[in-house]
C-alpha cells in the first residue's frame, strides 16, 4: 500500500475505504470486482491501484484498518470490568453503531472476512482477525453466566444472538435508508426480550 494514501482528503479516503467494504462485504473477495469497486467510491481504476497495487493489496488494507478501527471503538468495553453478559453485548452493539457511522459497511465485511478461508486466492488478513477473536474471546471469559433455564446452552444462546445482529445488520443495509441508531435500537430490543426469556 502507497502510504500517501493517508495524505488524500479524508473525505476520498472514506469513499475508496467504503467502497471497498461495500463491495467485499456483498459479494466476498473472490467475486468482487475492482470495477464495482471503484464505481462504488467514484474513483478511476488507476487511482485505486495506485495506492493499492491489487485487489489483494485493497482487501489487506481495508481488512486491517477495519479490525483495528472496530478494537479502538470496543476498547471501553475490552478494558472494562462488566460482567453481565447482556450489557456487554449491549455495549459491542453500541461500539458497532458508532463504527457504523462512518463505516456502514465495516461490521459486515468483517463478520464475512472472519468466515472466508485462507488460501484459494484469499490474502491471509490472519494477524488482525486473530486478535480481534482473541480479545472477544477474553470478554467472553471473564462474563457471568446468567442462570439459564434447563436446557439452553450458553454458547448456542451468544451465536444465536450473534447470528441475530447479523441478520438485522444486513436487513437494515439492504432497506436503503441506513441509520445506526435505529439498528442499535433493534438490536437493544431482542437483547431484552432475550433477557426476559431467561430470567424465567
Amino acid at each position: 500500500m502507497n502510504e500517501k494514501f493517508f495524505e488524500l482528503k479524508k473525505e476520498k479516503q472514506d469513499r475508496m475505504i467504503n467502497g471497498a467494504l461495500k463491495i467485499f462485504a456483498l459479494q466476498g473477495y473472490r467475486h468482487a470486482s475492482t470495477d464495482d469497486i471503484v464505481r462504488e467510491a467514484s474513483v478511476s481504476k488507476g487511482l485505486l491501484f495506485h495506492y493499492f497495487e491489487s485487489k489483494q493489496g485493497l482487501y489487506e488494507f481495508v481488512c486491517d484498518y477495519s479490525a483495528r478501527f472496530l478494537l479502538l471503538e470496543l476498547a471501553p468495553v475490552l478494558r472494562g470490568t462488566e460482567r453481565d453478559l447482556f450489557e456487554v453485548l449491549r455495549q459491542v452493539a453500541f461500539a458497532r453503531m458508532q463504527v457504523m457511522r462512518g463505516y456502514p459497511y465495516l461490521c459486515l465485511f468483517l463478520d464475512r472476512a472472519m468466515k472466508e478461508e485462507p488460501g484459494q486466492g484469499i490474502p491471509d488478513g490472519e494477524r488482525r482477525r486473530e486478535e480481534l477473536l482473541a480479545r472477544c474471546r477474553e470478554v467472553g471469559e471473564r462474563l457471568d453466566s446468567p442462570a439459564l433455564p434447563a436446557g439452553v446452552d450458553r454458547a448456542k444462546l451468544c451465536r444465536m444472538l450473534e447470528f441475530t445482529a447479523g441478520e438485522l445488520t444486513a436487513r437494515h443495509l439492504r432497506a436503503g435508508d441506513f441509520q445506526p441508531q435505529r439498528l442499535y435500537q433493534e438490536t437493544v430490543e431482542y437483547l431484552n426480550m432475550v433477557r426476559r426469556l431467561t430470567e424465567r
